[in-house]
């Protein structure tokens, strides 16, 4: 078929069975390339992808700080709940269909993997055009119960409207684009990442410091670049031409009932995680409203700082979510085979991995945190507080490793009731209740607090309760897998 083998030029049909072919293998090897050679080719695309998809919403408060002020960053502070909740359905779909054409692949099970994806796309559109629908009737009581006050209101609307009515566009270049490395083309996936975010920098200039069309030209330029990374992601799945080891075909965008139930069933981890944060922040808004009514950067001024804080953690934590999600592919594919020791090795070098780089920003924070926040245009009034807001929220940023890694890996192997579990518990089931308590409980305990200041230590208690729990499941699990192993063994299978 190759035409150095055969002496002949190939075909056009034997070329895209060639390509056919090497996509094939890119998915194969996941279950027989040694586990760091997979996980450093998956992780280093992975983790700038994702890097990359969470700079969108920070690109925006860069240029909206640096041209509107105060009122720039509070008014994408506002609408940054309900942008949350945007990516929570593309997440629900996109991470859900990926987990589950991964461990289908591993089965040998193409058909039923190219059906996945088609139902992703389809529970995307439906989703996106409901989005749109409640955008055009219902969105500004939405704005005030998340904290938009009367000067943030009208900017906050129209950033939102505009996000909201591309939410097509950004599903598919955040959700379908999870398929690329199940696929086994990270570097594909990256690039087309790279590009979506290069236009939206670009574009943000232009629209925002040039043109000065405020908070309407940062969110058109948001999803002229997630439209980028869309058509590209869409390319690669429909071309003949392309390499993917599975398509998507215009059949399988009909619900298949027993399909479209799994993949929400294995989505419901990372839209659990996405949702927590949304319900977080909308709360967090409303009690930084009532917080900072009373302090004397008033409600404005709180909205801008942790704002801005919560961009800043935000990048810090998609590093180690950019790992879990290389790691899902892996541990989905060796799950399917039931090679239970690969299993645990992906475990393990996903955990280090994911570790060394918190650690890293850890230490980053800590040292240069007035540089770091000086970025978004923060004024100079607020800068002190936002310093130590940064610090205090940070402090037990490297253990979230564990947290971020296990609820992952349970998703990714087929448990989607733990990894709902754990992916709530950081950011709802624990982070709640500590926003009930540290604006009072930490003034009490320490002179010199404000309620406002105490709300911050809210973050670092949850994260050490979450990250203590799903140690727990962990050690729980890896025994478990260790009793697998045996087992197979016993019975003369391979578990390599």
């Amino acid at each position: 078929m190759d035409e150095q083998k055969t002496g002949t030029p190939a075909t056009e049909a034997q070329k895209i069975e060639m390509h056919k072919e090497k996509g094939e293998d890119k998915v194969t090897r996941m279950g027989t390339a040694p586990i760091g050679k997979l996980m450093l080719e998956f992780s280093i695309p992975a983790v700038a992808a994702v890097v990359l998809n969470s700079l969108y919403n920070v690109i925006d408060s860069i240029f909206l700080g640096q041209a509107m002020g105060e009122i720039g960053l509070a008014a994408t502070q506002v609408a940054f709940p309900i942008m949350t909740i945007v990516n929570a359905f593309a997440i629900l779909a996109g991470n859900g269909g990926n987990s589950l054409a991964a461990i289908l692949l591993g089965e040998r099970r193409k058909d039923d993997a190219e059906r996945a994806l088609g139902n992703s796309v389809t529970v995307m559109i439906i989703v996106s055009i409901a989005a749109a629908i409640y955008a055009t009737f219902w969105i500004d009581p939405l704005l005030i119960l998340v904290g938009a006050t009367d000067a943030t209101l009208p900017y906050a609307r129209t950033f939102i409207q505009i996000i909201i009515y591309g939410m097509m566009i950004c599903n598919i270049s955040f959700g379908v684009n999870n398929f690329i490395r199940t696929a086994g083309a990270p570097n594909l996936a990256l690039w087309t990442t790279v590009a979506g975010t290069v236009v939206c920098v670009i574009l943000n200039y232009l629209f925002v410091m040039v043109f000065g069309w405020g908070v309407a030209g940062s969110a058109s330029a948001t999803i002229i670049g997630q439209a980028v990374t869309a058509v590209m992601v869409l390319w690669y799945f429909v071309s003949p031409r392309s390499s993917a080891p599975f398509k998507l075909r215009l059949r399988n965008l009909a619900i298949d009932p027993k399909i479209c139930k799994r993949l929400i069933e294995l989505g419901l981890a990372p839209f659990g995680l996405q949702a927590a944060m949304a319900v977080t922040q909308v709360i967090s808004n409303m009690l930084l409203a009532s917080l900072g009514a009373a302090d004397p950067i008033g409600i404005d001024g709180a909205l801008a700082s942790i704002g801005v804080v919560s961009k800043i953690t935000g990048v810090v934590f998609f590093p180690a979510l950019g790992i879990a999600i290389a790691a899902q592919p892996i541990l989905g594919f060796n799950t399917g085979a039931r090679k239970y020791r690969r299993v645990l090795r992906t475990l393990y070098v996903a955990l280090g991995a994911a570790t060394a780089i918190l650690t890293t920003f850890f230490i980053l924070i800590h040292i240069f945190p007035e540089q770091i926040i000086s970025v978004f245009g923060v004024e100079s009034s607020l800068m002190h507080f936002a310093v130590w807001a940064l610090i205090v929220q940070t402090a037990l940023i490297p253990l979230i490793s564990v947290q971020v890694i296990s609820s992952n890996y349970f998703q990714a192997t087929g448990q989607p009731l733990k990894s709902a579990f754990l992916s709530l518990t950081r950011q709802l089931i624990f982070l709640l209740p500590a926003f009930l308590v540290t604006p009072t409980l930490i003034p009490s305990l320490f002179s010199g607090m404000t309620p406002l200041m105490g709300y911050c230590f809210a973050f670092p208690i949850a994260d050490g309760l979450s990250v203590l729990l799903s140690a727990c499941l962990l050690i729980i699990e890896i025994r478990k897998q260790h009793r697998r192993i045996a087992e197979a063994e016993a019975k003369g299978a391979v578990t390599k």
